[in-house]
């Protein structure tokens, strides 16, 4: 009995050391992603590096980090999507993510945006829009993204992790194209990761 007992004890502490790694891991790409705005000086924290202070999260949850089967999208025609400023922007769907969230199954379509992937150095990228019911709520109105590269998918399966998905420029100023997440993206149950609503100060595109 006291081998099971000690057992026991070694998975509580194995399960414990991978939550507090995983957390310092959410709080390090945290950083990058702040640091990266103040870099960036098309950001709109460039010329208003403060307010970066403002960002807030939800905290690290690795049940927010799931495995999703991928189903590649055959004959995928370019489309429109509209962004919150009234324009469009040019996407093809690459695939399905099929994944599982509390016990419930859900899908999230992954695109690629038909300028970006003629760069070089942004062939690979994969683009996932998304709402959930936390908008309006606890996150911004107009939805998050996660950035993904078709590097990633390995045997069939990427990787979703809701902690790292972001807001858009819009959530923090005005003059951005930011993609509206197309409807088959609105997932019908709250996503309490990643990025919360930016309560700060509206600020303005760096001209």
């Amino acid at each position: 009995m006291k081998y099971i007992f000690w057992f026991f004890l070694l998975l509580c502490s194995l399960s414990v050391s991978a939550q507090g790694n995983y957390k310092s891991e959410i709080k390090a790409h945290r950083k990058h992603y702040k640091s990266d705005f103040l870099k960036d000086a098309s950001s709109p924290f460039f010329t208003s590096p403060k307010a970066v202070k403002k960002l807030k999260f939800f905290k690290a949850n690795d049940n927010y980090k799931v495995q999703a089967k991928v189903e590649l999208t055959k004959d995928s025609k370019p489309f429109k999507v509209k962004t919150y400023s009234g324009n469009e922007k040019t996407f093809t769907q690459y695939a399905w993510a099929h994944f599982k969230l509390n016990g419930q199954s859900y899908k999230l379509a992954l695109y690629q945006n038909a300028r970006i992937i003629k760069m070089p150095q942004y062939k690979n990228s994969l683009f996932l829009p998304f709402k959930d019911y936390t908008n309006d709520e606890s996150t911004y109105g107009g939805g998050r993204y996660i950035d993904l590269e078709t590097t990633d998918i390995k045997d069939g399966q990427v990787t979703l992790d809701f902690n790292k998905c972001y807001n858009p420029y819009c959530a923090f100023a005005t003059g951005y194209n930011c993609p509206v997440p197309p409807i088959e993206n609105h997932l019908q149950v709250e996503v309490l990761a990643g990025e919360k609503m930016y309560k700060g100060e509206k600020l303005a595109r760096p001209e």
